[in-house]
């Protein structure tokens, strides 16, 4: 068989699956990104984040009393159980929360006794209860390792406002429940990347959902995938001041080091739609709260077009909206996961119910058709 002609370094533009998730489209020299057929753009402005999870699970938007149970389903399962607070107080303080929450979703995983039942209904029940106790995992971690006492899911607050509670110890503000409903609702899904592909291949081995969900936190944790956010904040903060960023990108760049936060594998060319929205939304925090962040990432953003012509990704303004909401630079990753679960959940259900086992081939470049040399023989110098 000919591969040499099928081979694209990190699998560029192959298709490797069909799905009714998420599309992903450059139209008109625009990126277009739509959950189960609606513009995220348009999910951003109207949606919530439990009604874009109930989209992404059962492919329609839900009607209001299916929204209001769905919720209220959501809110009953947000508690953790006893054992995983006491995994998580056991764990080294200076773990990153990315381990922490791998870590408790395996031991999850321990604790339910139909772990290795794929039916639609199981599947279904198993991606509430993940997407309802990531928050609470994160926000008890948090705590836990700053010596906090921890605070309890409020069952009036939303999912959204309801971390940023369990995180702070204090009901968030309007503009900030909203600022972090919206970036749930962007980091959602987004069709092929890494870590859902991750899981898409470990669902098509007829793993159990928590191994899926864990190959795919693994994968979020790469500073290329998901944790480029948190590099962005730090190479925010060594900034510093706005009028440092040129300076800074043109220092990097002539290096040959990458600016993170910018390019996309998908978007060539065009602007990532989710990040419009997320600028928009920083912009909105900044006016009301800690303004440098917005400002020096403006002037990191004018840099890098200047001296490469690239866009920021989803990423990159990511990075100052966390900052202002008062989240720690180590739970960005973790909060990109928390929107991101709802998606996964979808794919692994649909790769469940879809399957063809995922083994794509390697394109050999070594040498062949050796023979053995005895050991006496080899030479020695």
């Amino acid at each position: 068989m000919e591969l040499k002609s099928k081979s694209k370094d990190g699998l560029q533009d192959i298709v490797a699956c069909k799905t009714g998730i998420c599309r992903i489209e450059l139209e008109d020299g625009r990126g277009i990104l739509e959950y189960r057929g609606y513009a995220v753009e348009e999910l951003a402005e109207h949606s919530t984040f439990e009604e874009v999870a109930y989209l992404l699970l059962f492919g329609e938007l839900p009607t209001k009393s299916e929204l209001e149970a769905f919720s209220e389903e959501l809110k009953e399962l947000r508690e953790i159980p006893p054992q995983i607070i006491g995994l998580l107080t056991h764990l080294s303080p200076f773990s990153h929360p990315m381990v922490a929450l791998r870590t408790a979703v395996s031991y999850l995983g321990t604790m339910d006794k139909y772990i290795h039942y794929r039916s639609h209904d199981v599947s279904i029940a198993k991606a509430k209860s993940l997407i309802a106790k990531f928050p609470t995992i994160i926000a008890h971690f948090h705590r836990i390792r700053s010596g906090q006492k921890l605070i309890h899911p409020n069952s009036e607050l939303g999912h959204a406002a309801n971390f940023l509670y369990m995180l702070r110890g204090e009901e968030p503000e309007k503009i900030e429940a909203r600022a972090m409903d919206v970036d749930l609702i962007l980091h959602a899904d987004h069709e092929l990347n890494a870590s859902t592909f991750a899981a898409r291949i470990a669902a098509s081995t007829f793993a159990d959902m928590y191994a899926c969900v864990v190959a795919a936190t693994g994968t979020l944790m790469g500073p290329l995938h998901g944790g480029a956010s948190q590099k962005v904040i730090e190479m925010l903060r060594e900034i510093a001041v706005p009028w440092r960023a040129e300076e800074y990108v043109k220092m990097k760049l002539e290096r040959g080091e990458r600016i993170m936060g910018f390019g996309h594998r998908v978007y060539r060319g065009v602007i990532d739609p989710r990040t419009l929205v997320l600028k928009r939304l920083a912009e909105q925090l900044a006016r009301v709260k800690e303004p440098k962040w917005y400002q020096i990432s403006l002037a990191v953003e004018d840099a890098v077009y200047k001296y490469k012509k690239l866009y920021p990704n989803v990423d990159f303004y990511s990075a100052s909206v966390y900052a202002n909401l008062g989240i720690p630079d180590d739970l960005f990753i973790p909060v990109f996961a928390m929107g991101r679960i709802s998606g996964w959940t979808a794919h692994i259900i649909e790769q469940y119910e879809n399957n063809r086992l995922i083994r794509p081939r390697a394109l050999y470049v070594g040498e062949t058709k050796r023979s053995y040399v005895p050991i006496e023989e080899r030479d020695q110098s």
